[in-house]
């Protein structure tokens, strides 16, 4: 091992590789001390590691010693390397390459330059200068139109600086496929849900026009909205739930596509959302 090329365990994987590969491309190497083809294949992942400064991250396994982590990754031959962006493993080589192969395999890992200047918006955006975000992402935009990623990331930072319909329309603008992405949804139903949040209603306001006027939906949606905004989460599913026992249509179908976000928001292990799904089940049928 060297200080470019550290070794990982079991313990330490998702430290050094899972959470790191956020922040650069990380390749792992399955080894072992008998394997031959390893011995030849350790240097040259050891010098392009040093020659690429920072710009990935190189770590090393021992696969005999780590055999949970082999069987965990499919290692049935090594040398064998693993590449990791964004937390997944992306790509993969085996056999102990030539330097131009794995130089190449590298460079297809690295980020675009569009990419870059979104992972540096995110950095200020989660450090809470969303000003010095934005002109990042408008940039990573006009060069990679496409980037939804990015898009999702100028969303959330024209909320936060009260931009509310910039916001809408860069969430009009995402391509069909990106609410499926399992790191994206969330984010993109955590900024629906605030931009439906209303604002200046009272709580108890709607609550009575609720009580005098049962099939009052446009009440009991902002009231399930202004539920989501204050963190009451099951009293906002059972409004939502009623709207769509009244009037499915209600809204282009508001009830169920608000429940939908707050399913995504709060989590597949969270009680509410298991008992929630069950019950609009339920209620579609």
């Amino acid at each position: 091992m060297s200080v470019h090329t550290p070794a990982v365990d079991q313990s330490t994987f998702d430290h050094e590789v899972i959470q790191a590969s956020d922040t650069v491309p990380v390749l792992v190497d399955f080894w072992a001390p008998w394997c031959g083809p390893c011995r030849a294949l350790g240097p040259i992942l050891e010098k392009l590691a040093a020659e690429y400064e920072g710009r990935i991250r190189v770590v090393k396994v021992n696969s005999d010693e780590n055999q949970q982590l082999s069987m965990d990754y499919g290692i049935r031959s090594i040398p064998a390397v693993k590449a990791f962006v964004g937390g997944e493993l992306v790509d993969e080589f085996l056999g102990a390459l030539p330097e131009s192969t794995i130089r190449t395999f590298i460079d297809r890992l690295l980020p675009t330059p569009a990419e870059s200047l979104r992972r540096d918006a995110r950095a200020r955006l989660d450090a809470g200068d969303a000003a010095a975000a934005l002109p990042l992402l408008d940039e990573a935009i006009a060069l990679e139109p496409r980037n939804d990623r990015a898009r999702v990331d100028r969303a959330e930072t024209h909320l936060v600086l009260g931009q509310r319909d910039a916001a809408q329309a860069d969430l009009a603008a995402l391509g069909p496929l990106t609410g499926q992405d399992p790191k994206l949804a969330p984010v993109i139903a955590r900024i629906r849900l605030n931009l439906a949040a209303p604002s200046g209603e009272d709580a108890g306001a709607l609550a009575q026009r609720v009580a005098a006027n049962a099939d009052d939906l446009d009440a009991r949606l902002k009231l399930a909205n202004l539920h989501i905004a204050q963190g009451r989460h099951e009293a906002a599913f059972e409004q939502l739930l009623e709207i769509i026992r009244r009037d499915r249509k209600f809204g282009d179908d508001a009830g169920r596509r608000t429940m939908l976000n707050l399913f995504d928001v709060l989590g597949g292990g969270n009680a509410l959302v298991s008992k929630y799904r069950r019950q609009l089940a339920s209620a579609l049928n």
